[in-house]
């Protein structure tokens, strides 16, 4: 076909934010110039806006993406029937081309949007580019979903079809280059007015090339150590690849294809279990879209939750006088991400030692994690709530005393992040409110002053929760 006389397509960028690996783009770009797109969509996310962190990552990404598309990202802010409807008309369009995205109120406006467009005799090139397997193919033998992540992973996947291998950059890319009214990245308004996004940016070099770095350094000096390392937050022993994987910088067939390749190994396998995890929590919230909001198992519907909003915050400052978790809580507002271990800590600490509900720090995590993604959030507070699936027993309560002295043996996850404590003894860094005033003086520290007392008893709490559990 002659060049000049190939049919527009509009591909829709939403969390594929790449040009490599992207099958719904490379698919259009074959017999179609690209007018590229991104909507942020005002009208239809409710609830799952994206929060301030991932605004601040999602703002920088767009930056990279219309670097590597020399300028011609066209970039929108409200509803993507109507400005999809006025660029069809504008232009000419006779396809659209998007990656599937799994929460409930997108795949809603995408069927409504598919239907609509299909009416009006417009294409839709709709494709994998976000899982390694899709949802409806992976069911028990009766055609229902799995409820247990074991045999989801060994029995569902690992005996479906392998991951496809990933694509390449689409060849001759044509891009159509248009003078259309849109905004600029900067007019989407994804940065927060009082700066405290600076502090994120030394941690991070986000776009396409950034998760190949990420991906190849964790290859490089963390992966063989993984399977035992991974749960020691001093430690730079996993890959920081979840939000390149929530805003598709990288694609898990890449990942997968490259860790299976490059470290076919027992650490390479235990990684390639976790990206495993990541795909329950999306396929757990496709079959249950209720996952977000409602648990999972109805009996925690009865359970004794307290409202006790002092509380909460002094658990989302860090100021709860508990250092391992007034590390996480801190790691988290700085750098925008927390280590998993000190995740599950933390969130036992609000939902079992506070008893918080598991919304109240699944709302928080929203908003300040740089990787805050529906499925993995939501499933993931579940999970230590006991309310999910797959979840830990009710009795599991993470002493955050005894998980430092395991996981942190050495205390320089707690001194980085709570430097108030940096001169105490290894011994008494875990539990301050039990050294010695002495020590305490010797190490210039006032309770309740300079660090604060516990917020709550952790024995006695641990005992009201297990009495609280077993009501139900």
């Amino acid at each position: 076909m002659n060049r000049r006389s190939r049919p527009i397509a509009i591909h829709w960028f939403r969390q594929d934010l790449r040009l490599s690996d992207n099958p719904a783009l490379t698919a259009a770009a074959e017999d179609h110039d690209i007018l590229p797109v991104f909507i942020l969509d005002t009208v239809n996310a409710g609830d799952h806006f994206p929060g301030a962190a991932s605004r601040w990552w999602l703002h920088h990404s767009l930056n990279d993406l219309n670097r590597s598309l020399d300028g011609q990202l066209r970039c929108y802010r409200g509803d993507p029937e109507e400005i999809l409807r006025g660029l069809i008309d504008r232009h000419s369009v006779s396809a659209i081309s998007w990656n599937r995205c799994y929460e409930p109120w997108r795949i809603k406006r995408d069927k409504g949007l598919k239907a609509a467009f299909i009416d009006q005799e417009i294409e839709i090139l709709s494709h994998n580019g976000s899982l390694l397997w899709e949802p409806w193919d992976v069911l028990k033998d009766d055609k229902t979903a799995y409820r247990v992540f074991t045999p989801y992973y060994k029995n569902g996947c690992l005996k479906s079809a392998p991951p496809r291998p990933p694509q390449p950059r689409p060849d001759g890319l044509v891009l159509k280059r248009i003078k259309a009214a849109s905004a600029t990245i900067a007019d989407l308004d994804l940065l927060p007015k009082i700066r405290w996004d600076k502090k994120l940016e030394p941690y991070w070099e986000i776009g396409e090339a950034g998760a190949r770095d990420r991906l190849n350094e964790f290859l490089d000096s963390g992966i063989e150590q993984y399977r035992e390392g991974r749960d020691f937050p001093a430690q730079a022993l996993v890959s920081r690849l979840s939000p390149y994987l929530h805003f598709g910088e990288i694609s898990p067939h890449q990942i997968w294809n490259t860790v299976a390749t490059q470290a076919p190994t027992t650490a390479g396998d235990s990684f390639l279990r976790q990206l495993g995890w990541r795909e329950f929590s999306t396929y757990l919230l496709f079959h249950f879209p209720d996952l977000p909001k409602e648990n999972f198992q109805k009996k925690f519907d009865a359970f004794p939750w307290i409202e006790d909003s002092d509380r909460l915050e002094l658990w989302q400052r860090g100021k709860t006088g508990v250092p391992l978790v007034d590390a996480g809580m801190r790691e988290l507002w700085e750098t925008g991400v927390m280590h998993n271990r000190v995740r599950m800590v933390t969130a036992s600490f609000l939902i079992k030692n506070l008893l918080q509900h598991w919304r109240n720090g699944e709302r928080w995590f929203w908003d300040c994690l740089v990787d805050a993604d529906l499925a993995n959030n939501s499933a993931g507070w579940q999970w230590v709530a006991g309310s999910g699936a797959d979840a830990a027993p009710y009795f599991r309560i993470f002493n955050p005393v005894t998980q430092g002295k395991k996981f942190d043996p050495g205390g320089e996850y707690i001194r980085k992040y709570v430097p108030e404590l940096e001169n105490l003894p290894l011994k008494n860094l875990f539990a301050p409110w039990e050294a010695p005033k002495e020590v305490l003086a010797e190490a210039g520290i006032r309770l309740g002053r300079d660090y604060p007392l516990p917020i709550v008893d952790l024995k006695a709490s641990r005992a009201r929760a297990l009495e609280a559990f077993k009501e139900i």
